[in-house]
């Protein structure tokens, strides 16, 4: 057992990987392990997601969190082998990223991407930065943090962390939620109890080695926009008087000349928008700057580069940088690693060996 917020998590002993009798308290709306508590890791994926019944801290709902024998069968399967740090890559789908990532210590310097992180905690307790608090997720447990919010990441024990994450561009939620008359949902709290939403997440996250089909892809993004969508801290409301079709104007020229220095004067031609208005519309319409989505397309391509065994001067000349020093830079505030530890750490899925981005 374990006493989170005045609640008890109960599970099973050998599933959830928890001993103890009183391991953790909340302070400020943060759980903090006290001394004695131990968070023991197994010798397989076979850990705090099939079958543990808990209690999500400061609800005390219980979760019954039994994730589809499919889902688990591809976490069976695919999951690294213990202590070894590393990402696995999958093959890659438009406008969706998806890893498996295992560590043990800090593991992701302060970062931010320009899409939505969302993922499930697999085993270990997952800690970071994130608005302010510290946060911690326990296994089964969903992970949801929006483009350009800082954060870092690592594991909170000794024993390591193992997770899957899933980087969802906003573009894709806002053709799902018809988001011109309702917006994007923004969650509040970035740990979440959802088993259903936990569920949904490993149908894609399941099987790493599996490639996505665009139908799979249809009813996925919709049923993550509808738990999201739950969560939100407000109703989904109109976003009244942005210019989406020149923002999208914006975008794919943006995309077409992301190698390229584009100017200002550029997209005020493209669009119709001067600088500033177009910047204001840009960020309402995609949750990010022109500035930023531009070198996050780089460093995109960037990233396929160095996973070719492409050398960093080159890549930095091909993908817009001024030298190796300044991908270097934006590459680790970006992902948190420099692009050497990123290629040290990054292994491919059998499917996605010449797909991963």
């Amino acid at each position: 057992m374990v006493e989170i917020a005045g609640a008890i998590l109960v599970g099973l002993a050998d599933d959830l990987g928890i001993v103890s009798g009183k391991a953790a308290h909340q302070e400020g709306g943060d759980v903090q392990l006290l001394p004695g508590c131990k968070i023991v890791s197994q010798n397989d994926c076979n850990f705090g997601i099939k079958h543990s019944s808990l209690f999500h801290a400061g609800s005390k709902v219980a979760l019954d969190q039994d994730v589809s024998n499919h889902a688990f069968e591809g976490l069976e399967r695919l999951c690294m082998e213990p202590g070894t740090d590393g990402i696995l890559t999958a093959p890659a789908f438009p406008g969706i990223e998806r890893i498996e990532a295992q560590f043990s210590g800090n593991a992701f310097e302060p970062h931010r991407h320009d899409t939505y992180a969302l993922g499930v905690t697999i085993k270990g307790v997952q800690t970071f930065s994130y608005r302010g608090k510290r946060r911690f997720s326990m296994p089964g447990q969903v992970i949801v943090l929006h483009p350009d919010e800082e954060h870092d990441g690592g594991a909170g024990t000794d024993d390591g962390l193992q997770y899957r994450m899933l980087y969802l561009e906003p573009a894709l939620l806002f053709e799902c939620l018809d988001a011109e008359k309702i917006g994007l949902p923004f969650v509040d709290e970035p740990v979440i109890g959802d088993p259903i939403l936990a569920d949904t997440l490993l149908a894609a996250l399941g099987e790493l080695d599996r490639e996505l089909d665009e139908l799979f892809v249809d009813d996925f993004v919709s049923r993550v926009a509808g738990g999201l969508a739950k969560h939100a801290r407000t109703p989904l409301r109109p976003l009244a008087n942005v210019a989406w079709e020149r923002t999208r104007l914006a975008r794919d020229y943006l995309e077409a000349h992301a190698t390229e220095a584009v100017r200002s004067g550029e997209l005020e031609v493209v669009t119709g928008l001067d600088r500033f208005s177009l910047a204001r519309h840009f960020r309402a319409a995609f949750a990010t700057s022109p500035h930023r989505y531009l070198l996050m397309r780089r460093l995109q391509q960037a990233r396929v580069m160095i996973g070719a065994g492409e050398g960093l001067s080159d890549v930095a000349a091909a993908t817009g940088f001024a030298d190796q020093s300044h991908l270097t830079r934006h590459f680790k505030k970006a992902y948190g690693l420099t692009p050497g530890q990123w290629a040290g750490l990054r292994r491919v899925s059998p499917q996605g060996r010449s797909a991963a981005r």
